[in-house]
């Protein structure tokens, strides 16, 4: 039986010049994906996450606490698709 577990695509705004350090949070446990993006917000992460209770720890414990991190706005995947 797969394991199910919730996704999320974390949208953050950082202080000028150090987008790259949140990129390198992909060393936290449950981002997969971290990438500098230009536009509105300066990184998108993919989090994923067995429950809501971890994904709360994961944005607000220890993405939110990174010292240049301005903002974040947590989109919630509502559906996708198992892997292949």
């Amino acid at each position: 039986m797969r394991r199910r577990y919730i996704r999320a695509f974390v949208l953050v705004t950082m202080k000028p010049g150090t987008s790259e350090e949140i990129v390198r949070s992909r060393r936290i446990r449950g981002v997969k994906i971290a990438n500098s993006v230009l536009g509105r917000y300066d990184a998108v992460l993919v989090v994923e996450a067995k429950d809501l209770q971890d994904l709360k720890r994961i944005i607000y414990e220890m993405i939110e606490q990174h010292p240049n991190v301005l903002h974040t706005e947590t989109l919630i995947s509502i559906f996708h698709p198992p892997p292949y």
